[in-house]
């Protein structure tokens, strides 16, 4: 997956286009952003025919050598083959190097506020999940006392080798989610009663079965001093119970849309 630094670098003559308005239903949000040069592009404004119309326009301006931004108005209707029924003005500036330092600082702004997604385990659903929420807007910590299992994995994920994995939950940021996965049960429940401690915690999960649950649930409020309120808290199994394949890939796909869903609707 290209980066944005190497999208910047490779590709000298680019535009930025960006959502600066969006009335009814839309593609996108106001403040979404694609980069588009001759050739590529980086990004989306959500697709379908808008995007074409904008692709098309940036490559005009940069045929042109075009100075000036341009701001596209562009109802969303049949006339344009798109059927949101919304409104949305685009603005497109050809990037200068004033417009790629503002960019650069702008990605680094959102990537300092984007939530984290801390692993407990790399087994073989540690290493799927791990890969699913790569590709999601988060900042994925594997945490692991084995150093094995950290071999191997995708690029853009934090490795994180401790004998107390626990202290981990303590040091993560507000708003993080704990997914707890690891090979071993007592360590797994050590894991989980201390994410469960975090009020401000948006996700704690574990892998597992109703069993599972039941078992974690005598421990943890007869041995380990916790509350029904805060049980009620933890989804386990996760990835939900709709789908019952147990395939790595699998679980960590159903897995990943409900970790994102609790982290953004959060954060909205």
């Amino acid at each position: 997956m290209t980066t944005l630094p190497t999208f910047l670098s490779t590709h000298p003559d680019l535009a930025l286009v960006e959502v600066r308005s969006a009335v009814g239903s839309t593609p996108r949000e106001v403040g979404a952003w694609m980069l588009v040069s001759p050739t590529a592009i980086f990004g989306t404004i959500g697709g379908g025919q808008l995007e074409f119309m904008a692709i098309d326009r940036v490559r005009e301006m940069i045929a042109a050598g075009s100075p000036e931004a341009d701001l596209l108005d562009i109802p969303l209707g049949p006339e344009i083959g798109q059927c949101c029924g919304g409104r949305t003005e685009i603005y497109i500036a050809l990037v200068d190097a004033e417009l790629r330092a503002a960019i650069t600082k702008r990605i680094e702004r959102e990537e300092e506020i984007q939530p984290h997604v801390l692993l407990f385990g790399g087994g073989h659903v540690g290493h799927a999940l791990a890969a699913a929420l790569a590709l999601m807007p988060v900042h994925v910590t594997i945490v692991e006392t084995r150093a094995d299992a950290l071999d191997g994995m995708p690029e853009g994920v934090t490795t994180r080798l401790t004998p107390v994995p626990e202290e981990s939950v303590r040091d993560a940021p507000a708003g993080s989610a704990f997914v707890v996965l690891t090979h071993d049960h007592a360590l797994d429940f050590l894991i989980v009663a201390e994410a469960l401690k975090r009020d401000d915690a948006a996700y704690v999960g574990m892998i597992g079965s109703k069993t599972k649950r039941a078992t974690f649930k005598s421990w943890y409020l007869k041995e380990a001093g916790g509350s029904e309120a805060d049980l009620n808290r933890l989804v386990c199994p996760i990835g939900g119970s709709v789908v019952k394949d147990k395939r790595p890939a699998v679980i960590a796909a159903m897995a990943t849309a409900e970790i994102s869903a609790a982290l953004f609707s959060a954060a909205s």
